[in-house]
């Protein structure tokens, strides 16, 4: 329906609790869902990143996140919550449309189980590991729900960098390392 603006690091609306949606298939969440879709399709087109956003990063106060991973359908998940999380954890490398020039190495359970809803309103659980980096994608965009950014998880200060030097020194071995059908790469 509409590319939007995505809200930068140091805007309020990022730190604010996502109300949650009362109607699934409210008109309303269909044009949230489909302005996030049209907006990640146009970041992952000019930048090479972008697998999912959450409401909230299009200035929307909702619970209400789309994801969009190479070669899947896309996927809305609304009113989603975490509830399991293994106690193996990962340390990943993490970005976000939201601060794109930075990357930084963040702590993640290794495995997760979220549930959710569709845009009928039924309810849906996911169990998510490390296949498509599926359980570090969902605790991300889930986190921007709760105000959480993944600066506030960061692992070690040392690990923050720019964009240019994740490319250069580390993307190859990340999730980020997915080339796209022009030869870019993508996450």
């Amino acid at each position: 329906m509409a590319i939007r603006t995505i809200l930068q690091l140091g805007d309020p609306g990022l730190r604010e609790i996502a109300r949650p949606v009362e109607d699934p298939g409210a008109p309303e969440v269909r044009e949230v869902v489909a302005d996030l879709a049209d907006t990640l399709a146009h970041w992952r087109r000019t930048t090479g990143y972008g697998r999912a956003i959450a409401a909230p990063q299009i200035g929307v106060n909702l619970r209400v996140i789309f994801l969009q991973l190479p070669g899947a359908t896309p996927w809305p998940f609304v009113n989603p919550e975490i509830i399991e999380r293994s106690t193996d954890k990962m340390v990943v490398w993490d970005a976000c449309l939201s601060f794109l020039s930075i990357f930084m190495q963040v702590e993640r359970h290794r495995e997760i189980a979220a549930r959710y809803q569709d845009l009928h309103g039924d309810w849906h659980t996911v169990r998510a590991g490390e296949e498509r980096d599926l359980s570090e994608l969902l605790q991300h965009e889930i986190d921007h729900l709760d105000g959480i950014l993944a600066v506030d998880r960061i692992t070690d200060i040392r690990t923050l960098c720019t964009r240019e030097e994740f490319e250069k020194r580390y993307r190859s071995q990340s999730p980020y390392a997915t080339a796209t059908a022009d030869g870019r790469a993508a996450h």
